[in-house]
């Protein structure tokens, strides 16, 4: 019996990369139904499998996360089909790089709409199911860019951090009706993007990491976990950086 025994788990992004092995993990440690929300919907039968193969149901949504209604028609979907909500974890989030006096007005709303309003959204709408339970557990993932901003990515950088903000205070609200509310900033990860990085470059972001690696997809997933467990019960409000110690 897992720690998310009958739990409900709803997780943004997660039809690849860090999003999939979050809902991975959730699944791993009990939780008996995970809502895989995309917006590509093609990508979810992957993830679907896999989790279902973890001993949890697999719910698929291909949902737009800064649209209003479909946020909310995912939210109630999953409540027909569960009748909870207990954990969300906030993963979608997109990039489109630039200098700041270059970026297009079109560009920085829609990583600010993705990072920002998506997460806003999911958060508005399950939140109240789990405030009549009195009880749940959120997690955004935010960005090491979030903390300490990064030249071309001003979108990108506003974005997480402001979901840090924006965590700190929707903890505040909830946190009466035991609901807690925290965020997990990632540093470098290993994707598909860092792989074909030149050798030099590496090299370089390396130099950068204490620990001497890039993070893994896992690191951030069991972070994640720590955060909707009872293993956390007394921590809400607060950023978890994972990142190497590039950022202390």
């Amino acid at each position: 019996m897992g720690v998310l025994q009958g739990q409900t788990a709803i997780v943004t992004g997660a039809a690849r990369g860090i999003g999939r092995v979050i809902a991975e993990q959730l699944a791993e440690a009990g939780a008996s139904d995970v809502a895989l929300c995309d917006v590509n919907a093609d990508w979810l039968a992957d993830t679907a499998a896999a989790v279902e193969a973890l001993g949890a149901k697999a719910h698929c949504f291909s949902v737009d996360v800064s649209r209003a209604e479909a946020v909310q028609q995912t939210v109630d979907a999953v409540m027909a089909a569960t009748g909870r909500v207990d954990i969300l974890v906030n993963n979608a989030g997109i990039t489109k790089d630039g200098l700041m006096m270059r970026m297009s007005e079109a560009d920085w709303d829609a990583v600010l709409d993705v990072n920002l309003k998506g997460t806003f959204l999911f958060i508005k709408a399950a939140s109240r199911p789990m405030m009549k339970a009195r009880a749940g557990a959120i997690v955004n993932i935010a960005s090491i860019i979030g903390l300490i901003g990064n030249a071309g990515q001003c979108n990108y950088a506003a974005s997480k951090a402001g979901v840090i903000a924006l965590t700190k205070s929707t903890a505040k609200e909830l946190a009466a009706r035991n609901i807690r509310v925290n965020a997990v900033a990632p540093g470098f990860i290993t994707s598909k993007m860092t792989e074909v990085l030149p050798e030099d470059i590496k090299a370089k972001m390396l130099e950068q990491i204490p620990l001497a690696r890039f993070g893994d997809p896992s690191d951030i997933a069991k972070a994640v976990l720590f955060l909707v467990t009872d293993a956390s019960a007394y921590i809400t409000g607060q950023t978890i950086s994972v990142n190497g110690g590039m950022f202390m």
